[in-house]
């Protein structure tokens, strides 16, 4: 039988990632100013972020890209509820599929450089020559993207389904990017309290699902999925997987 559905992160999380409101709030200014801008979030989930970017630019426009269509479809809400509705569109697509129908002048990635698929240890490479394509020229990429806040174990990396060669330091991420032609405006990186947050939505889902019907059919798929991932984060990336945002100026 069909897996059952598990309530929806944004019944927990505010953002899609380790990501605070105090921090989204630094990304946003720095990426102003946006006047008469458009900004486009690939990989978005719901796009609480691109929604509050737009709110602080009141003259520019967006759109949000992303396969979920539960998100988008939250997303959409959240939109007409603030009063976005003729300031943005969220399309439930394939990024790795889609063209836009005009140049960026911003583009979100934000943990998502998997939406173009390839190789893992491509991921960032390819989001960055993509965005590149999708931005015009001189416009600016929000990334944020994973890197080693310290050297992973052994014990870690078998823990966890990443590999060692994915991701290098923070400066190699800086350089990486530059190799690309960007050049860097701003970096910072998630703190472990957003980690914790962003980790703790996810959990509580299946925990949540796992109280309330204990006698299910699915009871035991659901509990290894709950298990796994917690192994995933507190015996593999817990304090050691960071995420980095880079405001990067293209060429």
């Amino acid at each position: 039988m069909t897996p059952p559905e598990i309530a929806p992160l944004h019944e927990d999380l505010t953002f899609h990632g380790p990501l605070s409101e105090q921090r989204a709030a630094r990304l946003i200014r720095s990426l102003l100013p946006l006047d008469d801008a458009h900004v486009l979030d690939v990989g978005c989930g719901w796009a609480e972020l691109l929604l509050r970017t737009l709110e602080a630019a009141p003259t520019a426009t967006g759109t949000g890209v992303d396969l979920n269509a539960a998100d988008i479809a939250h997303g959409q809400a959240n939109a007409e509820a603030r009063g976005l509705t003729d300031r943005v569109s969220l399309q439930v697509a394939d990024v790795a599929q889609w063209h836009p129908d005009r140049p960026a002048d911003v583009v979100i990635v934000n943990g998502a450089s998997q939406v173009w698929g390839g190789d893992p240890l491509q991921h960032t490479a390819n989001a960055l020559t993509a965005a590149k394509q999708l931005l015009r020229a001189g416009g600016r990429l929000l990334l944020g993207e994973g890197f080693w806040e310290r050297e992973p174990t052994e014990d870690q990396l078998a823990a966890m389904p990443v590999p060692r060669d994915q991701y290098g330091s923070v400066a190699d991420l800086v350089d990486l990017a530059h190799a690309h032609g960007y050049r860097m405006l701003a970096v910072e990186q998630a703190s472990l309290d957003e980690w914790d947050v962003f980790e703790n939505g996810h959990g509580l889902a299946w925990e949540r699902w796992l109280r309330d019907n204990p006698d299910s059919e699915h009871a035991a798929e659901i509990r290894a999925k709950a298990d796994t991932s917690r192994t995933y984060r507190l015996r593999g990336w817990r304090g050691t997987l960071g995420l980095a945002y880079l405001t990067l100026q293209a060429p």
